[in-house]
């Protein structure tokens, strides 16, 4: 009896060893798919690219086996206390690359693209290889096709122009005529004039699509125009 004691202790040492080995897999995979998924945001220039998305995978996925597997050895373990404030405290960092200029709102997407990958990383950590894979591909899929395909990409956005002129009246009458050609909605207008000159701000809202740099070259090129930004 006392001669198995050692080779009991040895089995039981590798298939700990082994069942160890398969729970890591699961934050190596959670951190190739939020790879893949940074890979797409840092080829368009996003705040967040793949070392984010894939720590953040990798993250969700420890801790998630941790919070399902590391308590084991209590009689009465919640495994979803943990699981519960990965979801709350994943919101900082999409906080950090959430910006708003000019009443103009980025890195929604980018943001939300966290939020979602720390749910695949998530799930792989709980053994859903299948959920937590197919979900990443399809926040992938999503990511890449809404952007992609013009006729789903495209969408309305607000903006802020600014325009300095010395012939007001003028001006003012051709842009706004201008704006309702394009159909383009003015949302707010701040007016500032001086004795030669006054200055527009315009909240605008431009419609799917529209080339706002196309509007603000042509402006510039015209001679009432002092100066004009957006």
């Amino acid at each position: 009896m006392n001669d198995m004691q050692p080779m009991l202790a040895e089995v039981i040492e590798r298939y700990d060893l082994i069942y160890q080995t398969g729970l890591f897999f699961r934050i190596v995979v959670a951190g190739v798919i939020g790879y893949l998924i940074g890979y797409e945001r840092k080829s368009r220039y996003k705040g967040a690219g793949m070392r984010t998305h894939a720590i953040v995978a990798m993250g969700a996925a420890l801790m998630m086996v941790v919070s399902k597997y590391g308590f084991q050895d209590l009689p009465d373990f919640d495994p979803s206390r943990v699981a519960a404030q990965i979801v709350s405290g994943i919101g900082f960092l999409g906080a950090g690359v959430i910006f708003v200029k000019n009443n103009s709102v980025s890195g929604l997407t980018t943001a939300a693209g966290i939020w979602a990958t720390a749910g695949v990383g998530m799930a792989i950590g709980a053994g859903a290889y299948y959920v937590g894979g197919g979900a990443g591909i399809l926040l992938l899929f999503t990511q890449i096709i809404l952007h992609d395909v013009p006729f789903l990409a495209k969408e309305p956005y607000r903006g802020i122009l600014k325009i300095s002129t010395s012939q007001y009246d003028s001006v003012v009458t051709e842009l706004f005529d201008s704006f309702q050609e394009d159909k383009v909605k003015v949302l707010n207008v701040k007016i500032g004039k001086s004795k030669d000159s006054a200055k527009l701000e315009l909240d605008l809202l431009y419609p799917p699509g529209y080339q706002k740099n196309q509007l603000i070259l042509k402006w510039s090129n015209d001679k009432r125009v002092e100066s004009i930004s957006g």
